[in-house]
């Protein structure tokens, strides 16, 4: 599976009819009150505002009232504009995914029919996915900078739940059911497939998962105004979302979803894949493998430590670096070089062993330097010149690492990656 292309500025196109850039999703169940105003604003609103083409979709999810009719009567009077689309299962998350997985416009977004959100915050919304600079956008009614009017209950509801976000699953967004997200096109196609809610964790899920493979997530601040009509059912939500939580946090912590699906390449800008002479993936990676390598440093000395309490330095220091050399290969494997799965990890470890051997040979080589000048040296001492003697080995071991342990190959597109 390849990595998601890089991210690039959606040209302004021709003069004269155009496909749709921006494709405005409305989810709607029982809605024949709100949604022919909540249509006609957003259209107006968008004809004066926002520079590109763009297309409004209601997508009626089963509704049993005139909701229907009235969406097919606000396509007929905007044609081209606007157009209704019927499911007849009930889901706000089962219609976002029919309907953005349908569309031809490169940015796909949502929003409320009862419009809490002020609209002025909409090309915000999209612009940093127009440019390329981000995957998926949203509005947060939690940023300092928001103005927000609503009703304590539903204020103490929504921070408890991002809250149990940030304990549970590390999210860092900071609001996840804001009724007002874009996302771009490819990464939809790719991302939907993962997101197994219908309902109102949808949205929570989609954010969870982009977050863990590393995309990029845009936050806006809005004016939000509380739908006092809102037909929400608060419990019921909140008890769903709680088992979604647990649903994505299983399978986060087993390792069952496939997020290097929506890796981005490194260096998505155009300007950096012009740069000769920088392998791609060099940045991350050695961000990464110092990341792991400051980790395996301390759990080699205490190791150490801990051996030495009963052998001697040498053999303390050999059993510790065997151990923390397995670890350390097993976590740059899967978190520097992204190689994930079971296919060549033997191997892998068998090549990592060897490199183990030399960084062996640097730190032994060091000890016995050590005692050979001091005789008898201090632990404080001894632990100085190991921590010097695996700087050397760490570079050796990263050089190592990626041009044979893990080397790039060539992809068809043109990116690199570890095999």
């Amino acid at each position: 599976m390849r990595t998601l292309p890089a991210r690039e500025h959606l040209p302004v196109g021709a003069a004269g009819p155009r496909p749709p850039v921006l494709d405005v999703v409305i989810p709607v169940h029982n809605e024949e009150k709100d949604l022919e105003p909540c249509v006609l604003r957003l259209h107006e609103h968008l004809s004066r505002t926002f520079p590109y083409a763009f297309r409004i979709t209601v997508a009626d999810n089963a509704s049993t009232d005139t909701t229907p009719a009235v969406a097919r009567a606000l396509a007929a009077r905007l044609p081209g504009a606007v157009r209704a689309v019927r499911l007849e299962e009930k889901g706000r998350g089962r219609a976002l995914r029919t309907v953005w997985s349908a569309s031809d416009a490169p940015v796909l977004a949502y929003m409320d029919v009862d419009l809490s959100t002020d609209l002025n915050a909409l090309l915000p919304l999209v612009a940093p996915l127009i440019s390329g600079h981000s995957d998926l956008a949203i509005g947060s009614r939690l940023a300092r900078s928001s103005r927000v009017v609503r009703g304590p209950k539903r204020e103490f509801v929504s921070r408890a739940y991002n809250l149990i976000l940030r304990g549970s699953l590390a999210a860092r967004f900071s609001d996840a059911q804001c009724g007002f997200k874009a996302i771009r096109r490819e990464v939809a196609e790719r991302l939907l497939p993962m997101v197994e809610d219908t309902g109102w964790f949808f949205d929570t899920e989609m954010l969870v998962l982009a977050e863990r493979a590393g995309l990029r997530i845009h936050e806006v601040p809005v004016d939000w105004v509380d739908d006092p009509d809102s037909s929400v059912h608060i419990v019921r939500t909140a008890t769903e979302d709680l088992k979604g939580v647990w649903r994505v946090g299983r399978a986060l912590a087993t390792g069952s979803l496939p997020l290097d699906r929506l890796a981005r390449p490194f260096g998505d800008d155009p300007r950096d894949r012009e740069l000769a002479g920088v392998p791609g993936g060099l940045a991350r990676q050695l961000v990464g493998f110092c990341v792991v390598g400051a980790l395996s440093t301390l759990f080699y000395l205490a190791l150490y430590s801990l051996f030495r309490l009963g052998a001697g330095s040498q053999l303390a220091n050999a059993a510790a670096l065997l151990v923390s050399a397995v670890a350390n290969t097993a976590a740059n494997r899967r978190l520097t070089f992204g190689v994930r799965g079971r296919e060549r990890a033997a191997r892998h470890q068998a090549q990592g062993l060897v490199v183990f051997g030399i960084g062996l040979a640097l730190t032994s080589g060091s000890l016995a330097a050590l005692g050979a000048a001091t005789g008898s040296p201090a632990h404080s001492t001894e632990l100085a010149v190991l921590v010097v003697a695996n700087l050397a080995a760490t570079v050796v071991r990263f050089l190592l690492f990626r041009l044979w342990v893990f080397p790039a190959q060539e992809r068809s597109d043109g990116t690199r990656t570890s095999r």
